[in-house]
């Protein structure tokens, strides 16, 4: 049995259903974790990139003044 690390729900996972690197959600939390590894399953959560749009769009403009 799988436990979210987040608010501790039970996840039913079975090893034999999923992949390491696949990518599940919690269902009470809404939290994505990895699998790291299926023996035993072990979960990482995915942190989520961040794009800060202002500072791309003074890169992709060329102005540096």
């Amino acid at each position: 049995m799988v436990y979210c690390p987040e608010c501790e729900t039970d996840l039913d996972i079975e090893e034999d259903e999923v992949d390491e690197g696949e990518v599940v959600s919690c269902p009470e939390c809404g939290t994505d974790f990895e699998v790291i590894t299926v023996n035993p399953i072990e979960l990482k959560p995915v942190e989520e990139e961040i794009v800060d749009e202002e500072e791309e769009e003074e890169t992709e403009d060329g102005d540096d003044s």
